[in-house]
């Protein structure tokens, strides 16, 4: 196996009966990192710049979650909103961690979601990007993971839905995410997690419905790029108005990755909104 795969690793522990890939660094208020679906994500190919600088304020901890990255794959089990929900409880329990804020990008928003609206006392403040509420049609970015065939040629191929500036698209962040694609069983995976297109007409999709964000109080920060062609830009709007204590924040000339392409006002925003220094 590669240098270059074996840096996405962080530590194991065991949670939910797998052995799940963790990063964990920092001290002070838990943050929580949780990575977007896709082709050769994981917490590390998602969050390798930010963990280090947020870690000077909080204790960062970005698992990959059951199906993605390094944590064990188990083939019977079926992937859902409450899997992922009872294995970031677990995480959080075998690192001793009663309470977190989240941060999520795109599927990890949705968990963020699903999680603060299931165990409301077990988190504090939400950072949404990218994420989806309610129902959309699958976009082609989406589409895009879904047909990816490992290799490099594709991987590039795919990412170029992802950003605004296709210099974001780096031969580095190619070979990183190319190199996760090729962990055993991982496009298989993602492709149970992932709804099948169809072969006519749109695909339906739905995110967490808004009547239950509606009902979600914790304070949220919700970012998203205008010219997001992974998950519409309206799904921020549509989070930023159902939300009793969100605040929104719309990025011009930015795609699926506020984290990348605006790292510095992202990080601002979130340091801020956590309680950096508080």
């Amino acid at each position: 196996m590669s240098e270059i795969a074996e840096i996405g690793r962080g530590k194991s522990v065991a949670a939910l009966g797998l052995e799940t890939n963790v990063h964990d660094m920092g001290e002070g208020r838990p943050v929580v990192l949780l990575h977007g679906s896709g082709p050769g994500v994981s917490a590390w190919t998602n969050w390798k710049r930010v963990m280090p600088v947020l870690a000077s304020d909080f204790r960062v901890v970005a698992p990959d979650m059951a199906g993605f990255g390094y944590t064990e794959r188990n083939p019977d089990l079926s992937y859902d909103i409450k899997l992922w929900v009872k294995h970031l409880v677990a995480i959080l329990d075998v690192l001793e961690i009663e309470k977190a804020s989240l941060v999520g990008n795109s599927f990890g928003g949705s968990l963020a979601l699903a999680a603060a609206a299931r165990h409301p006392a077990r988190f504090d403040r939400l950072v949404l990007m990218g994420t989806p509420c309610d129902k959309f049609t699958m976009t082609p970015g989406l589409r895009a993971g879904w047909d990816y065939t490992p290799s490099r040629e594709a991987m590039r191929a795919a990412m170029t839905h992802f950003p605004y500036d296709p210099t974001f698209i780096t031969d580095e962040l190619v070979e990183d995410r190319f190199q996760a694609s090729l962990i055993p069983g991982a496009q298989e995976g993602l492709r149970k997690l992932l709804v099948k297109p169809n072969d006519e007409g749109d695909t339906p999709l739905s995110g967490m419905p808004e009547g239950v964000v509606s009902g979600i109080e914790h304070q949220t920060l919700v970012l998203h790029g205008r010219e997001d062609k992974v998950i519409p830009v309206e799904m921020g709007l549509r989070l930023g108005r159902a939300m009793p204590n969100a605040e929104f924040h719309m990025f011009g000339r930015c795609g699926h990755w506020v984290q990348a392409e605006r790292f510095d006002a992202f990080v601002a925003l979130s340091r801020r909104h956590l309680g950096a220094g508080a």
